[in-house]
């Protein structure tokens, strides 16, 4: 796949059919949409940012891009979307063959334009704002506190801050008052609508209120001096901030024993969200929120506060069983409409044994780019190390950036179903917009309050054309053409915008088999799937996941694959194919697929990472590598299979979200008689530190941070590794190797699966 990940390397797109089907019915029988995960604002070494504004077609807006015509002696580009001709403008004269501006050289097929208009007031510096719960125990509030104030010393200096704490009421804290501790106070089962938090709030007693128009901002109305008082620069406000988060106790109302506590974690990001619109709108902020357990008041509440009551599981959902779930969504929903229309970003931090809302909350986490981690304690690992990544600004820093606009065109015979990712629908309707709706559809152009380095979009597309495509003009008869437009505040404050454009050659008719396959990048067909496969699981009523894989992967089978009717031993696979079915395999076994064992929490969070990560990392996510340590070789990648464990190896599982050192039982046993401290066995402690440092390795590149657990074999923590596994060796199959493991389970094999695909792809 190396010629797909060049191409990745040049414009941030992985598709899975880069020769394309060019009518509808070849494109259906190809299984796999038409598609693309784009990464918009990835970074490359050698990419240009010119210094003026991009060049537009007259009739539909792209962009110049080297796929133009161009016709040098009339001053003419024809536009590859609609053939439009157009005229350079005079800052375009000296243009000739030898002398070509940037945005025509073949090889810049993406390009950054500093769009920061001359007449450009500072941008708003970024805004972050703090929402802490805590209804928590005095050591998890410890945990906090320190992690906090930590963050608040990574801030940049001229960063505005903010601070919100709640519990059974919600507490604004008046940062810019720094004499006494001042705080607003607001009743957690209210809603408040935001006059009624301006009035409340005091922001009218020096400056009458405005008769008319939206107030928001200093622009508006707003007199900056009562902005100031709740978001002020980090250098003006750290130490009174640092004495609030010193001073902060666990929420006092006292909870009777057979009760939750009374936490309103709804009112207060309402209230967080309100604030932010009226003081900062259209800025840069973020909503920090740190929430410590279930939500039991106010309108997002996911479970009463009588203790004998369950949060609601996957079979309650299913079921329709959970009274508050569609409450909570719908108020959830109009908070993401809120805040996509304020363009600021919800961030969730979630730690806690139990359930806090990810499931309802992920609409207004995914809506508006937000992060999310998901930890046991705000001691683990998983969370501390997680905040220090978003905030730190170093050689690994995600790269935040605010306010984008993403746009799509392409070439007509193309229409957009739509995005699965971290954006919300602009409705910016039009003749590119398809009927089926897949995601946030109906539309061109998608809001991306949040966005970073890594942030990636899976578009899908569908073929219209009935017949092959007309070959009206000769030179572009092959080709269709992708241009994605991101328009964004990069984290140096600049307005970017960044173009790239693509083209892909369309096969059609007898003998187009061939081209389709060579074109498969099955990494990114396993990720599309995968996201397709969660998405429907999430819409659509009655979905059963495992049979439409199974159908899906049989389709493409038969239709792709090289055998004689009926035969399946004469049944093979491409290269270009051969580790599909594997990847399904995986894939039908992986968190996102399977709810069992899973909280609706969990789940809503495996899903809303892989929405947002780029192909490579969601493909460890579907399918684990794991690689194998020993004394007779150097670190190999190892088969995930049972087969694999012997007493004598070291493992390293890395499946994303968690990292598993696994030793086999020889090597615990010399490791707990402490030989790896005596030095003439050396060796052997070289060979215990190896897997480790990779581990390092992998948690310093990502985020989150991912959970490292480090086990013997037979140990309980071994479940880790072994629930990964392909079970080729069960508890009622032959006997396994000796040293190796047995798999407690009823699931079938890896080679059981490829003899049922075989058998059915023949038929």
């Amino acid at each position: 796949m190396a010629e797909f990940v060049e191409l990745e390397a040049q414009d941030g797109v992985r598709m899975p059919w880069n020769v394309i089907p060019g009518t509808k019915q070849e494109a259906s029988n190809c299984v796999i949409p038409i598609s693309a995960i784009y990464t918009p604002i990835k970074p490359f070494q050698n990419m240009p940012v010119l210094p003026y504004s991009a060049l537009r077609c007259r009739t539909c807006r792209s962009v110049l891009n080297p796929f133009s015509i161009v016709d040098f002696a009339a001053k003419i580009w024809i536009c590859p979307f609609c053939f439009h001709r157009n005229h350079f403008p005079p800052n375009y004269s000296s243009i000739s063959d030898d002398n070509l501006p940037a945005e025509l050289f073949p090889q810049y097929t993406t390009i950054e334009y500093d769009q920061t208009p001359s007449s450009h007031v500072p941008p708003c510096p970024p805004v972050f704002m703090f929402v802490v719960d805590t209804c928590m125990i005095e050591e998890e509030m410890a945990f906090l506190k320190s992690s906090l104030s930590q963050a608040v010393d990574l801030l940049p200096d001229n960063s505005l801050v903010g601070l919100i704490t709640f519990g059974t009421f919600v507490h604004v804290h008046e940062l810019g008052f720094g004499q006494i501790p001042r705080t607003y106070v607001f009743k957690g089962s209210k809603d408040v609508s935001k006059d009624q938090l301006l009035d409340q709030m005091s922001f009218f007693t020096k400056k009458p209120k405005p008769a008319t128009g939206v107030i928001a901002g200093a622009r508006d109305g707003l007199s900056t001096e009562s902005i100031s008082r709740f978001l002020l620069p980090k250098s003006e406000c750290e130490f009174a901030l640092n004495s609030v988060l010193e001073e902060l106790q666990k929420d006092p109302w006292p909870v009777p024993a057979d009760l939750r506590a009374t936490r309103c974690t709804s009112t207060a990001l309402s209230i967080a969200a309100s604030l932010l619109g009226a003081c900062v709108p259209g800025s840069g902020a973020r909503i920090m929120a740190f929430i410590g357990g279930p939500s039991t008041e106010g309108p997002g509440s996911i479970v009463s506060k009588i203790l004998s009551e369950p949060i609601r599981s996957h079979k309650d959902l299913d079921k329709d069983s959970a009274p508050l779930y569609h409450k909570a969504m719908k108020f959830y929903e109009g908070l993401s409409k809120q805040l996509v229309h304020q363009g600021h970003v919800l961030d969730l931090f979630a730690c806690a044994l139990d359930q806090v809302g990810v499931a309802e909350l992920k609409i207004a986490v995914e809506r508006t780019g937000g992060l999310v981690v998901l930890a046991e304690s705000f001691g683990h690992s998983v969370f501390k190390d997680s905040l220090k990544r978003v905030l730190h600004a170093g050689d690994c820093d995600l790269g935040l950036s605010s306010n984008g606009i993403f746009e799509i065109n392409c070439s007509k015979d193309i229409k957009v179903q739509g995005v699965i990712g971290p954006c919300a629908s602009l409705e910016k309707k039009g003749p590119l917009c398809s009927d089926t709706v897949v995601g946030q559809g109906s539309t061109t152009a998608w809001k991306m309050c949040g966005l970073d380095k890594a942030t990636s979009l899976c578009l899908i597309f569908e073929i219209v054309n009935k017949e092959s495509p007309d070959a009206t003009i000769q030179s572009t008869s092959n080709q269709f053409y992708f241009q994605f437009l991101t328009y964004y505040q990069h984290y140096s404050g600049q307005m970017r915008l960044r173009v790239t454009t693509l083209s892909r050659r369309w096969v059609a008719g007898p003998g187009s088999i061939q081209d389709l396959t060579a074109g498969f990048d099955q990494e990114a067909a396993a990720v599309v799937m995968a996201r397709l496969v969660s998405f429907k699981m999430e819409t659509e009523a009655e979905f059963d996941p495992i049979r439409w894989l199974d159908k899906s992967l049989i389709h493409l089978c038969s239709r792709l694959g090289d055998y004689q009717k009926d035969s399946p031993s004469t049944f093979s696979l491409s290269p270009r194919l051969s580790i599909f079915p594997q990847f399904m395999f995986h894939l039908r076994r992986s968190q996102f697929v399977q709810v069992f064992n899973n909280s609706p929490d969990e789940t809503a969070y495996f899903r809303m990472i892989l929405n947002r990560e780029n192909v490579s990392n969601s493909v460890v996510m579907i399918q684990p590598s794991l690689i194998s340590y020993s004394f007779h070789s150097g670190p190999e990648p190892a088969l995930l299979d049972v087969a694999t464990i012997a007493a004598d190896r070291i493992l390293l599982l890395d499946s994303y979200f968690t990292i598993v050192i696994f030793h086999g039982a020889t090597i615990a046993q010399w490791r707990k008689a402490g030989y790896h401290d005596q030095p003439e066995h050396q060796a052997f402690a070289q060979l215990l530190q190896a897997p480790r440092d990779e581990a390092d390795a992998i948690a310093k590149e990502r985020f989150p941070v991912p959970r490292l657990v480090i086990c013997d074999q037979h140990g309980s923590q071994a479940r880790f590794l072994l629930a990964k596994l392909n079970p080729s060796a069960t508890y009622n199959s032959d006997a396994p190797l000796p040293g190796g493991d047995v798999i407690f389970t009823d699931d079938v094999s890896f080679e059981v699966f490829l003899d049922h695909l075989q058998r059915l792809a023949v038929q």
